[in-house]
């Protein structure tokens, strides 16, 4: 016999939301005069006018990327409601981790009393996060996962060249973290992921360890003009293939979090999609590029502040190195 009993279509969606920076704040005049001693010119006009950074926060040297993870993981399970023993997968994005390994993930785990359940990275530097939740989307309605952790964690301070200017007053240290469950109803609505290894030198750490040293260049090297011309094309491509997907338009986004790398990217991508500038979440003034951090930590700032609200249509987007980019559009 047949069954007339259809089983219901399985969904993700956002319960929770979490952030953490570390202590240690510097403004531009801080970290203009922390260069200078270096004999490095700089100043909070250049900087702002560059980048819209004024101010970012370095973590502090007993403090790990799974350090940072963790404390935005318990603000995102306190905010889901949720004990982490509840948690049945674990998705750390990060280009910095804790070891060569095992995962900042199981490190994660550990620290958050788990024991049994999934835990990996995912490495798409900037677009990590983007990555990580489309992973756990895919992992969550398969039947694989209920309730997922999925975070953004970076101590990118560890890998910068405080000799060029044009970088290291660009980054970032924090982590964001998501509660993704399972659900009836929609929460994520499309993904969209790509990759194009021809760009790999454009932005990279050219560095590995081997035979117990460090082989190559261990410190962050950016083509900013090409990040730039790539960006803002590559950003408006993805909004609108993930839109399609949802049979949606951009007048149907409510918020957009892009990553927070600059503010000229993010307006540019804005312009682009034809949204107002007031619809955009920008947190690169206070935090710098956080790379796989900045959109989690960008979406709790925001829903914190009681902008994002619940039923509100958020579109993700991300690029990075790799060279990597996507997005995700989602019910709140």
């Amino acid at each position: 016999m047949t069954s007339t009993h259809s089983t219901p279509p399985r969904f993700s969606r956002i319960t929770g939301t979490g952030s953490m920076l570390p202590a240690r704040r510097l403004t531009n005049a801080d970290l203009a005069a922390d260069l200078a001693t270096r004999g490095v010119e700089t100043s909070d006009g250049w900087i702002v006018e560059r980048t819209g950074i004024r101010a970012r926060h370095f973590a502090d040297p007993s403090q790990s990327s799974s350090d940072l993870a963790v404390d935005a993981a318990r603000a995102a399970l306190e905010s889901a409601g949720l004990q982490a023993d509840e948690i049945d997968l674990i998705i750390v994005a990060t280009s910095t981790p804790d070891m060569v390994f095992p995962s900042t993930a199981c490190i994660v785990q550990r620290k958050l009393g788990i024991v049994g359940c999934p835990a990996f990275d995912v490495q798409a530097v900037c677009s990590g996060f983007v990555y990580a939740l489309t992973v756990a989307d895919a992992m969550i309605r398969t039947g694989t996962a209920s309730k997922a952790l999925v975070i953004g964690a970076e101590v990118f301070s560890r890998i910068l060249d405080f000799n060029d200017r044009g970088t290291c007053v660009l980054f970032g240290d924090g982590a964001g973290a998501v509660v993704l469950q399972a659900s009836e109803v929609p929460g994520i609505l499309s993904t969209d992921l790509h990759a194009d290894g021809r760009h790999v030198e454009i932005l990279c750490v050219p560095g590995t360890v081997s035979g117990g040293k460090v082989l190559g260049d261990p410190l962050l090297k950016m083509d900013g003009q090409a990040v730039f011309k790539l960006a803002v094309g590559v950003l408006e491509s993805a909004a609108r293939a993930t839109l399609a997907k949802a049979g949606l338009t951009t007048d149907d986004i409510d918020w957009l979090i892009p990553h927070q790398a600059n503010i000229r990217i993010m307006q540019g991508t804005a312009r682009k999609l034809r949204l107002p500038l007031e619809k955009v979440i920008v947190t690169v003034d206070e935090h710098g590029n956080t790379s796989a951090a900045s959109i989690p930590l960008a979406l709790d700032v925001a829903v914190r502040s009681g902008r994002v609200r619940p039923g509100d249509t958020v579109m993700l987007e991300g690029v990075g190195g790799g060279f990597t980019w996507g997005a995700v559009l989602l019910d709140f």
